[in-house]
């Protein structure tokens, strides 16, 4: 019989995933990857109703979900792998030239999980809820997922999405920010000053729910409560609070890792903080 894992260790062990996969391929972006971990665990190992037997890219009565900040696939390509989508080995192969496991996802070599490319950031949400708007069309009642960042949401197209989501009463999207407060350059109230997004979501004509984005009760919770403003009229903005960097702690709390790969050293640091539990690649 399969051992059954917490979602605390399916978790350890994908931040163990990305800080080895950023440290061997010598680039990548464990900053964000590392916040935005619990959340993703959660949405593809208890939310989404979608399994690696039965996704396709059409994704006909199954949930969907795109990545919009592309830059994180470290979290994304070990969270796939480690729901099932393909063999945890190949994760050995990222951001290789001319793998599936690209820097950003991309679609024409046929990594499963992947519904969309992502390259600019800003443009997730608006391919998501293009998605969206097709399941209500067809009348299928699964829902659709994107991630983005808080740092993305200082891109004009997040706020066309967002603008054209309430008109159209996109209430089958449920669109997730990884609120850590840093981007590239630094904090995100430096760079561009996002305010309280809560207040800005809701301003746009969207159902907002804040939540802690490092503890699975709050996540559950925040989910549960997306389920139930769900479809009816608005979309669905879940904006969960995290750290950049979480669960390693000098990579904690600071923008330096947003695109910066780890020594072998710094890696070894890192994985003494971070429980083996599935077993590493």
């Amino acid at each position: 019989m399969a051992k059954e894992y917490t979602l605390e260790q399916i978790a350890s062990q994908v931040r163990r995933d990305i800080v080895r996969m950023v440290t061997k391929a010598s680039s990548g972006h464990p900053g964000g990857s590392l916040s935005s971990t619990d959340i993703l665990t959660w949405l593809f190992f208890k939310e989404m109703n979608v399994t690696p037997e039965t996704w396709n890219r059409a994704g006909k009565n199954l949930d969907q979900f795109f990545l919009s900040a592309g830059h994180m696939t470290p979290v994304y390509y070990s969270v796939l792998a480690r729901r099932g989508y393909f063999p945890v080995e190949e994760l050995n192969t990222f951001r290789r030239f001319g793998t599936r496991l690209q820097g950003h996802p991309c679609v024409e070599k046929g990594l499963p999980g992947v519904n969309q490319a992502a390259g600019s950031l800003g443009q997730g949400l608006s391919v998501a809820l293009g998605a969206a708007l097709g399941k209500k069309l067809n009348g299928d009642p699964r829902r659709v997922f994107c991630l983005i960042g808080d740092g993305e949401s200082e891109e004009g197209q997040i706020w066309e999405a967002a603008l054209m989501a309430a008109h159209h009463q996109a209430d089958n999207l449920v669109a997730i920010t990884d609120w850590n407060h840093k981007q590239i350059d630094g904090d995100t109230e430096d760079v561009a000053g996002l305010g309280d997004l809560s207040e800005k979501w809701r301003a746009f004509g969207w159902e907002t729910i804040v939540a802690a984005g490092h503890d699975f009760k709050a996540i559950e919770k925040a989910f549960a409560d997306a389920r139930e403003k769900g479809g009816k009229g608005k979309p669905v903005m879940l904006l969960f609070q995290t750290e950049m960097g979480h669960g390693v702690d000098f990579m904690a709390g600071t923008h330096k890792w947003h695109g910066k790969n780890p020594s072998p050293e710094q890696c070894e640091a890192a994985m003494a903080q971070l429980p083996e539990t599935l077993g590493d690649f």
